[in-house]
C-alpha cells in the first residue's frame, strides 16, 4: 500500500491541507446472503472508457462527475483511461486493468462457485474530483438505480 511519504512534497501538502467530506453511510446496505449466492459488480474510479466511449474531461472544473458503463465481457485491453491525478504510477492499471477493475477475476470466481454471478454493467468514473457534490446528488443516485435494476447484491469499489 502506497504511504503519503511515497508521494511527491506537492500532492504530500495537497492530501494534508484538502478538506475532505466526511459521509455518513448509516443505516448503510447491510449484506443478508452468503457471497456465493451474490451477483457481483464493480465500481472504479479508474476513468476508463472504451474505444467507442467519450474520454472523460480532465479540465472539468471540480471533475468530471460522469461515468462510463463497462459492460460484461468487454475487452479489457482496449480499455483507455483519462484519470487526471498525476499522484500515482498509471502503468500498472494500463499494463493489466484487473488492477483497478477485476471484471476477468470475477468470471473466474463466479466459474469456481465463489460467487453467483457478474453483473452485465460495472461503472467506472473519473477519480480525483474535487467537488463531489453532483456526484453525490445526481450521477451516483443514478448508478445506484441502475445496480439494483441489475439486481446486484454486492458492489466491489476500486478507488484509484
Amino acid at each position: 500500500m502506497a504511504r503519503l511519504s511515497d508521494l511527491s512534497a506537492r500532492h504530500q501538502l495537497f492530501m494534508r491541507t484538502y478538506r475532505y467530506r466526511s459521509v455518513d453511510w448509516r443505516p448503510g446496505a447491510r449484506l443478508t446472503r452468503k457471497v456465493d449466492a451474490c451477483r457481483v459488480a464493480v465500481v472504479t474510479t479508474a476513468a476508463f472508457f472504451l474505444p467507442y466511449q467519450e474520454p472523460f474531461e480532465v479540465e472539468s472544473r471540480g471533475g468530471d462527475v460522469t461515468y462510463r458503463v463497462i459492460p460484461r465481457g468487454a475487452d479489457l485491453s482496449t480499455l483507455d483511461h483519462a484519470h487526471k491525478s498525476n499522484a500515482f504510477k498509471h502503468e500498472s492499471m494500463e499494463r493489466d486493468p484487473n488492477v483497478a477493475l477485476p471484471l476477468d477475476r470475477l468470471e473466474v470466481m463466479a466459474a469456481e462457485g465463489m460467487i453467483r454471478s457478474v453483473a452485465p454493467r460495472h461503472f467506472s468514473f473519473m477519480g480525483s474530483i474535487s467537488a463531489p457534490a453532483r456526484l453525490v446528488q445526481r450521477t451516483a443516485p443514478s448508478v445506484a438505480r441502475a445496480l439494483r435494476q441489475d439486481g446486484v447484491d454486492v458492489v466491489l469499489l476500486t478507488p484509484v
